[in-house]
């Protein structure tokens, strides 16, 4: 395989400082996560990967919310 043809897989996600896991599953055809380096469990799932985004960061700014009702985010 030439340096061109090669791709860098990262299996996390990134928004605004926090950062998310990003696993699949072939069984349910769907990816999922859970945001990483807190002291919660707040998980994210989407069939697409603009659905999976999209979920990350509805779910971070969820997180920033509750955490501190003084920055509304959303």
């Amino acid at each position: 395989m030439t340096q061109k043809n090669r791709t860098t897989m990262m299996n996390v996600i990134k928004y605004k400082g926090f950062i998310g896991s990003v696993n699949y599953s072939a069984e349910d055809r769907a990816f999922y996560g859970k945001v990483e380096g807190i002291n919660d469990l707040v998980t994210f799932e989407g069939t697409t990967v603009d659905e999976l985004e999209e979920a990350f960061k509805y779910m971070v700014d969820k997180q920033i919310n509750d955490c501190n009702p003084q920055h509304k985010s959303l």
